[in-house]
């Protein structure tokens, strides 16, 4: 099944209905989204086969759900790209992808252009290629197997190479269907709002909300800002979001200082990093039992275990600071060294499998073979279960760095902190931080009579990698903590951070 279906559900139910705001504007009718994407869809096959991967480098803007659904009504995948990355970083991934054309925004075109243009045909949205595009005869929906890819997502490995988790059409309509089964029941009075980024994970959940009727309301700032948040929930109806902790964190504190809660905050999932549970009381105390937590990869996006807003009410300290229960269709288990079930209480690897699981590495099954043995996707995550198989994490194998709710992966951060003349060795790790989860901090060795500063490296750093990515500080050390191996002690070096 194509998940274009999505819409074209919605559109037959609703087609009158405002499907799309940009803040409190209505932009077009269920009907009209459809009717756009499937202009779309034909100006895309008429210059590209049936498969084609297009790239979407975009803040959020409200033609991002046009172009998805315009995209798999063509049969061809999109590959969305976080919008803050260095455009060095979005060539890369473009180039990896092998991608037909790229959909840009006017800002996004620019810092593109500017360091070398990108390697595919261009198509800026809000300009004229674009007016082109959705004037086309419009395209019937293409006929997919569940197993095409639909979405291509771009994530990291803990050696810095970019990674495209292949998502299927089967994949995102099991994603979709476990998130009404278990966390929110949307209908045609309800509406997402686009707080975090349409590319990640707030871009995922326009299937299960557009599904259902749900409108989908994309704030006139195109970025996160917790004023404007909490006054799009005072005017929209039935709001639910899906956002980072760090990001619950600011609604709070705006809503603190407004001196009372939004009037129809009706669901928030938050997820993408860890949530303090002394944060979670104090969010609940002012917004009340409307939230709910998923835990997931982009190799099983969004859908691993969750906490609903029942489980929520209630709960012991334990269960809130736990990422809840196996989802809908999902199989978890936590295994040991050799792969084998631990049984509650023990530590280990956790591990899933189920249709929602990625199809493998785009183009590379050397990571594909090391994560999914058997059918079971190897999280790199550490946790542990308990008898009814609530699951606690309790670390991470990888060395990843989850600040306000992004990837950061040490290596490389620190390959591009190498390539500075002055930097003899460095070692990156995550801080503990009260606002963002964790923070960016580099342990330095300079170069012997070389004399670093924090700017210096900043400013390598910024032209180099995405600005969200560079070490919050700097820890100028003689020499790194080494094993009889020569590997560097993490663990040492967090014990300095106090």
């Amino acid at each position: 099944m194509n998940v274009f279906t999505c819409l074209d559900r919605a559109a037959a139910r609703f087609g009158d209905r405002p499907g799309l705001f940009s803040g409190t504007e209505p932009v077009a009718s269920f009907a009209e989204i459809r009717r756009r994407a499937l202009g779309i869809a034909g100006g895309l096959r008429r210059r590209w086969p049936q498969g084609s991967r297009f790239a979407l480098a975009s803040e959020n803007r409200p033609e991002y759900v046009e172009l998805l659904f315009g995209i798999w009504a063509a049969g061809c995948a999109a590959v969305p790209v976080n919008a803050k990355l260095h455009p060095k970083e979005i060539r890369a991934v473009l180039e990896d992808a092998e991608v037909a054309a790229l959909f840009a925004s006017p800002k996004l075109a620019r810092a593109l252009a500017a360091e070398g243009g990108a390697p595919a045909a261009a198509i800026v949205i809000s300009e004229a290629d674009y007016a082109e595009l959705l004037a086309a005869e419009p395209l019937a929906c293409a006929s997919v197997a569940p197993q095409d890819l639909a979405w291509l997502f771009y994530t990291s490995g803990t050696t810095g190479r970019s990674k495209g988790a292949m998502l299927s059409h089967r994949s995102l309509m099991a994603m979709t269907l476990s998130h009404l089964a278990d966390l929110d029941d949307p209908d045609e009075t309800t509406c997402l709002i686009h707080g975090a980024p349409m590319s990640h994970g707030s871009g995922l959940y326009i299937l299960p909300y557009l599904s259902r009727g749900a409108a989908q309301v994309v704030p006139a700032s195109s970025s996160f800002e917790p004023d404007e948040f909490l006054d799009l929930c005072d005017v929209h109806r039935g709001c639910a979001a899906f956002l980072a902790p760090t990001m619950v964190q600011r609604i709070r504190r705006a809503a603190e200082e407004r001196g009372r809660s939004p009037r129809h905050l009706r669901s928030v999932v938050y997820g993408g990093g860890p949530m303090y549970v002394e944060e979670l009381k104090k969010a609940r105390a002012v917004f009340g039992e409307v939230f709910a937590q998923l835990y997931g990869q982009g190799e099983a996006p969004m859908t691993i275990t969750g906490l609903s807003r029942r489980e929520h009410a209630g709960a012991s300290d334990a269960v809130l600071g736990s990422v809840g229960w196996a989802r809908s269709g999902v199989e978890v288990r936590v295994a040991g060294p050799d792969g084998r079930t631990l049984p509650p209480g023990e530590v280990g690897e956790v591990v899933c499998r189920g249709d929602i699981l990625m199809s493998g590495y785009w183009r590379n099954p050397e990571a594909t073979a090391q994560t999914i043995h058997d059918g079971w996707l190897f999280t790199g995550d550490v946790g542990s279960m308990d008898e009814t198989g609530c699951l606690t994490l309790r670390d991470r194998s990888k060395d990843v760095v989850i600040s306000g709710g992004t990837n950061i992966y040490p290596r490389e951060v620190e390959e591009a902190l190498l390539t500075h003349p002055d930097v003899e060795e460095v070692c990156v790790v995550g801080a503990p931080d009260p606002e963002w989860g964790e923070v960016v901090v580099a342990f330095v060795v300079p170069r012997t009579g070389a004399s670093l500063t924090h700017e210096a490296l900043d400013a390598h750093c910024l032209a180099r990698i995405a600005r969200f990515k560079r070490p919050k500080s700097y820890r100028w050390v003689e020499t790194l903590p080494k094993n009889s191996y020569g590997k560097v002690l993490k663990r040492d070096l967090r014990l300095r951070l106090g």
